[in-house]
């Protein structure tokens, strides 16, 4: 099965041989799939990810194209990333609120939206539910219990907001301009950050 999918995709897509996929159908071109990774049924992923190693994507998920799930990562139903989001390695997402082994609770998964180009440090912890704004940069170890705006820095358990990052992922200035590209940003609303225009 698994040298059948490789054979048959392996012009649009590269599978390592220990990956299992369920269903190849829609996995976009440029994606590599790596070591020991099992992706189910029902899961889309875009052009030119890259899926690490002993990573878990499904079922019923949807990642964009662009995007790096590094190693260790399991990736449930109720869960959205935008394109160019990076998950960081061992980071956690959950999918419900409090789960118990003896009752059976997968009617009551939550959705978590993880906006265009996020990332995602490593043994970070997305309680589920919330939404993770566009570009926002979630520190290594972090637990998210809440939304977090686009462009935040945050950090902490539980994590706080410390500062707003730029499209590139630094730290922005005291006047909210990026020390790597010089892009300038502004705070347009209480908590509401955006680029400035020219």
């Amino acid at each position: 099965m698994l040298n059948k999918i490789s054979n048959k995709f392996n012009d649009i897509f590269f599978v390592h041989d220990t990956a299992i996929i369920d269903s190849a159908d829609y996995i976009g071109k440029g994606t590599k799939i790596w070591h020991y990774s099992h992706i189910l049924n029902n899961t889309t992923i875009g052009k030119n990810c890259v899926v690490g190693q002993n990573v878990m994507i499904g079922p019923d998920v949807k990642i964009g194209s662009n995007c790096k799930v590094q190693n260790n990562v399991s990736i449930y139903k109720g869960v959205i990333l935008d394109d160019d989001v990076f998950c960081g390695p061992s980071c956690v997402f959950t999918n419900v609120i409090n789960p118990r082994a003896f009752i059976e609770k997968k009617n009551e998964f939550l959705t978590t939206k993880v906006e265009k180009g996020v990332t995602i440090g490593a043994n970070a912890t997305i309680i589920c539910g919330v939404n993770l704004g566009a570009y926002c940069l979630i520190g290594a170890g972090s637990v998210v219990t809440k939304n977090i705006p686009s462009f935040a820095l945050v950090l902490g358990n539980p994590a706080r907001q410390v500062g707003w990052v730029g499209h590139s992922g630094e730290k922005l200035d005291k006047n909210l301009i990026c020390p790597s590209t010089g892009r300038q940003y502004i705070e347009v609303s209480s908590g509401v950050l955006s680029e400035k225009e020219s």
